[in-house]
């Protein structure tokens, strides 16, 4: 391959838009993984280039393909890498967490060039991710969890209440994420709404029980879209706008941030905290770690035992709560 003088050019085709195209295929990653892959691995191109073209550090990284393809990946050294982490982590001024995702882009964009053999040499050895802070995941305590799902199970003739309420009591009955709720269809369903499959991250196909009390809350959110004539097109989706339409993530995220503000929950108020909420509880009830595993469509157990922190935090305080000596120590 033919190269300039310039330390970071190559005349080629565009490689990352082949990695991005064999996460599609070959890995099965969700489009919104493949654009966040492709966004950090851009970023990180043109910080490389900087050092060849002082305006490249201007330039929005969607809008140079033309430049990212004469990229040469070959000319990479781990002092570049270590450069670019210390720029997000100051400049940038970027969370261990974010950085360590583009660290992992970057990992995997490298590995599969190597597999292709288009590099040679591994760089990560020398490359450690960051140590980031053991923060347990934010849920909703039982008790307020009750009230509104209690609040939620009371039916009306609304469409959007009923729809918002769906929503709400799919993320806490089943513990989804916020992509696999918006792809939901109704052929996902058994008959009766009592079990779902789910398409979760690599395309990968799970199921989860419905519990009866949130299946006939779907039921009748299905009869008011008929009666009301919502949806219009016959879309097969479950989760549809005021239009009919299959409803965005956003637009998800704000009905759960509304009706969890609105029933008093403080602090973060995200679908994920709803997902987090679902694996809580069922822990604090004596479910398996496996099973619980199962339920959230997590790879690695070691992703599932995050949640046991919480159940020891909990059972901690209640033993200081109740144990004699534990109270006594605390009076003195």
């Amino acid at each position: 391959m033919e190269k300039t003088g310039q330390s970071f050019f190559l005349y080629d085709t565009t490689m990352i838009e082949a990695f991005l195209t064999y996460l599609r295929t070959e890995r099965r990653y969700s489009e919104l993984t493949v654009k966040a892959y492709g966004d950090d691995l851009r970023q990180f191109v043109l910080f490389c280039l900087q050092g060849d073209d002082s305006n490249v550090g201007k330039l929005d990284p969607s809008g140079c393909g033309e430049l990212l393809n004469r990229f040469d990946p070959e000319r990479v050294t781990a002092d570049d890498l270590r450069a670019w982490i210390v720029s997000l982590t100051g400049e940038k001024k970027l969370s261990a967490r974010s950085v360590n995702r583009k660290i992992s882009a970057v990992k995997s964009y490298f590995r599969y060039l190597r597999k292709e053999h288009i590099v040679e040499k591994d760089l990560f050895p020398k490359i450690s991710a960051l140590k980031t802070s053991g923060r347990l995941p934010v849920f909703v305590e039982e008790s307020r969890m009750h009230r509104i799902v209690e609040e939620l199970l009371q039916p009306t003739d609304d469409f959007e209440t009923e729809r918002d309420a769906v929503v709400v009591l799919l993320f806490y009955a089943t513990g989804i994420r916020l992509a696999e709720l918006t792809g939901i269809r109704l052929d996902d369903f058994s008959s009766g709404y009592s079990v779902l499959k789910i398409r979760g991250k690599g395309d990968k196909e799970r199921v989860v029980p419905v519990i009866e009390p949130v299946a006939a809350r779907i039921v009748h959110y299905r009869e008011l879209i008929l009666a009301q004539d919502i949806c219009k097109n016959e879309n097969n989706f479950l989760i549809l706008t005021h239009k009919g339409e299959p409803i965005g993530r956003s637009e998800v995220y704000r009905i759960v941030h509304e009706v969890l503000r609105r029933c008093g929950v403080q602090g973060k108020c995200s679908p994920h905290v709803l997902r987090h909420t679902f694996a809580t509880h069922l822990l604090d009830h004596g479910a398996d770690i496996r099973v619980i595993q199962e339920l959230l469509g997590h790879a690695s157990l070691e992703t599932t035992q995050v949640y046991t922190h919480n159940s020891i935090a909990k059972l901690k305080e209640v033993y200081n709560q109740a144990h004699p000596r534990a109270k006594k120590y605390k009076e003195d």
